[in-house]
């Protein structure tokens, strides 16, 4: 597919042109939140040095905040970069930015009510994008955002079996946004998981917890017949437990603050 004239690959990154204004205008306290859920989601083992996490811009719903293309466990506040819904930078400042922000970008243009979205890799997540046996389903009262069945993109109904199964257009961006739907969950055929929530630290619970119910659901699977959730307590256990969204989030964050403080330390010692 070709590629705008405005953004330059640099290998496996990519750079692109800032808009004119080349300012940010999110607010620190947005940004800050953002640090701390790219080091929560590496911490609890969700995010790698690969993946990454948004979330739309708190004046303009227009335009999101992602980190600059690194590993999300070292992002600081001023690795992070505005973008408008269709993906251009604001404040790159030439710095290589993610091959895959279109999967936000999208996502966002289609769902005014998604306000965070965190795309992951997670190890127990991927066996169920390519499975063609077994769903993706909520096991665990944790896990109930992610219902009776999960979709699964396959990119190849629009780029054909010779792509990279990256998301690097907005034409592969809508297909997973559709591909999603209304639900908080879409699996990308032997990539990984994209999930949504209509709050930053909502979507960061939700990236934890469907990570930890493909393990459990793997692991109940191997017992023998497995007794998922239904209609009814997925609709509860939503309701009821994702209340407590802000206890997981001030426990993960102390935890994930030690964690990027070691790595800071290692990182000066290797400067």
């Amino acid at each position: 597919m070709c590629q705008d004239k405005n953004h330059e690959q640099q290998g496996f990154t990519q750079k692109a042109q800032d808009h004119a204004s080349g300012v940010s205008t999110a607010s620190a306290e947005l940004i800050a939140e953002l640090v701390t859920a790219n080091h929560i989601l590496y911490d609890q083992g969700v995010l790698d040095a690969f993946g990454h996490v948004s979330v739309r811009h708190n004046q303009y719903p227009d335009r999101f905040v992602l980190a600059r293309n690194m590993a999300p466990g070292l992002v600081q506040a001023e690795d992070i970069v505005e973008f408008d819904i269709d993906g251009n930078p604001f404040n790159a400042a030439g710095r290589a930015i993610y091959l895959e922000r279109f999967i936000h970008g999208e996502i966002y243009k289609a769902r005014p009510d998604v306000m965070a979205v965190v795309h992951s890799h997670s190890p127990s997540v991927v066996p169920f994008s390519v499975s063609k046996t077994s769903t993706l389903r909520a096991t665990c009262h944790m896990a109930g955002f992610i219902g009776t069945s999960t979709p699964v993109f396959e990119i190849r109904h629009y780029a054909g079996d010779t792509n990279s199964l990256l998301i690097t257009n907005n034409e592969l961006g809508h297909g997973l946004a559709q591909s999603l739907g209304e639900r908080s969950l879409v699996l990308m055929r032997g990539h990984g998981s994209t999930v949504v929530a209509d709050s930053l630290r909502r979507a960061v619970y939700r990236a934890v917890y469907t990570e930890l119910n493909a393990q459990i659901q793997a692991a109940a699977q191997q017992l023998g017949e497995v007794t998922f959730l239904s209609e009814g307590e997925v609709t509860e256990t939503v309701r009821v437990i994702e209340t407590q969204v802000t206890r997981a989030w001030d426990f993960w964050s102390i935890k994930a603050g030690a964690t990027a403080k070691a790595l800071a330390e290692q990182k000066s010692q290797l400067v």
